[in-house]
């Protein structure tokens, strides 16, 4: 028999930890312990399920435990990990359909328990009908709640990326939405003047936005009918909590397994934590930021699967290397496109750059296309080294793919000067001759 792996978690880092690892030693023996009913899903995919727009919410799933099972990876759902014991190398797990507890061996042990939504404490938060959106059974839920209340009244607390993309599918099935964010803007990691675009947006959806607003609580008699915000009731017969997450720590916690300065678990650029044949990938574990060098806490899809990745081959006997994120994400707000990557202008000043920024605004294609639609560009850069700090877009086309130009050159490394040498593509009905991030970029070398 080979080296027993233990998996803590069958998400994406969790399923990728154990294929890689597979891949990488056919003796190993794996087991994936799941709290959940599922494992290997696409979970960035659950708003346009609920939307509507992916016919079911199983065409989610990647791969069940059966297809791992052919692999020769056992994926356990139902079974949550109570405890970890490092000095005997054992997990304690229960059976959560038959509640029988049992205890495991392990001689290298992985931990991507990703991340918890927060659920603050508010009065009226466990009424039927209050929602959090992170797992296949929550878009379920959702789904069901939908289908079988058919809620005509809905409110999203939060402006984060979860909120923004759960507005879209909630007002796809006709309910009348308020989105109530504390902070004075939507989207807080991006800069005011690109955030009121979105802002913008979702008020000519007929989004009743309200910001600098805090929730007091949620009012109902079994189900939700209210949200009372700054003293007002307003109507909800559906609530989505989407105010953050945070890393799930506890269990890693108690074991001592070092936590890093974010909170997050503190792993190397091989994914191993402070104790010995223990790895750790996904939400619950930091991750090298390039542009700043220091370890950050991003809880993304992508960084997800490629530690989960890394940590499976070394555990195995490779030597791969994770070599960090810039943090690019994009998202979809109605009939706009955000994208941003690397730092803010904000966050550059705060991180004690002499950063600046430059705004631009150009077409998406040639002005004579068609279609063609503004984008708006935004550059942060060190005015000292010039070296290109971070980027923002916002649009109606062509912003979600046009970040990863920004993700190559905050990567490499690249000054500003650079960014405006590129050779980037034109064709009419794509991009003009000069690319909005040529325009932008240009700007910024004046």
């Amino acid at each position: 028999m080979g080296r027993r792996v233990v998996v803590i978690g069958g998400g994406a880092a969790g399923m990728s930890a154990a294929a890689k690892a597979r891949r990488t030693d056919p003796t190993l023996e794996i087991v994936v312990y799941e709290r959940s009913g599922f494992v290997s899903y696409g979970a960035c995919g659950f708003p346009y399920a609920i939307k509507g727009e992916i016919a079911r919410i199983e065409d989610l799933i990647v791969r069940t435990p059966e297809q791992f099972a052919r692999q020769g990876i056992q994926a356990l759902v139902r079974h949550e990990v109570l405890e970890i014991d490092p000095n005997r190398q054992t997990v304690r797990v229960r059976d959560l359909s038959s509640e029988r507890e049992f205890v495991d061996h392990w001689d290298e042990l992985v931990v991507t328990t990703g991340g918890q939504p927060a659920r603050p404490p508010l009065p009226g938060i466990n009424l039927a009908g209050v929602f959090v959106l992170r797992q296949v059974e929550d878009a379920l839920a959702i789904r069901e709640w939908l289908n079988e209340q058919q809620p005509r009244s809905g409110v999203i607390i939060g402006g984060g990326y979860i909120g923004l993309e759960m507005a879209e599918a909630l007002a796809a099935h006709g309910i009348s939405l308020t989105l109530i964010e504390r902070l004075p803007q939507v989207l807080p990691g991006m800069d005011a003047d690109l955030a009121s675009q979105i802002e913008a947006e979702l008020i000519r959806q007929r989004v009743d936005l309200r910001l600098n607003q805090t929730v007091q609580g949620l009012v109902g008699d079994e189900r939700i009918r209210a949200v009372i915000a700054e003293g007002q009731t307003i109507p909800a017969e559906i609530v989505i909590l989407a105010v953050g997450v945070k890393p799930g720590v506890a269990l890693a916690q108690a074991a001592g397994i070092g936590l890093g300065p974010t909170g997050a678990i503190a792993v190397d650029d091989h994914q191993r934590t402070n104790l010995p044949q223990v790895w750790a990938a996904g939400d619950v574990a930091e991750a090298w930021h390039r542009v700043i060098q220091k370890p950050v806490w991003m809880p993304l899809g992508t960084t997800a699967n490629k530690q989960g990745r890394v940590a499976g081959e070394n555990l195995a006997g490779g030597d791969a290397r994770f070599g960090g994120i810039v943090g690019t994400v994009a998202v979809k707000v109605f009939a706009l496109e955000a994208a941003m990557s690397g730092l803010s202008l904000a966050r550059a000043q705060a991180e004690g750059f002499a950063a600046e920024a430059v705004q631009a605004t150009a077409g998406s294609r040639a002005h004579y296309m068609p279609g063609h639609q503004p984008i708006t560009v935004s550059l942060v850069f060190d005015r000292n080294t010039r070296r290109l700090l971070g980027g923002q877009m916002v649009g109606r086309e062509g912003v979600a793919k046009r970040i990863d130009t920004i993700a190559a050159a905050l990567q490499a490394g690249w000054t500003i000067d650079d960014l405006a040498e590129l050779d980037l593509s034109y064709a009419p009905p794509f991009a003009p001759v000069w690319d909005p991030i040529l325009v932008a970029a240009n700007l910024a070398r004046k």
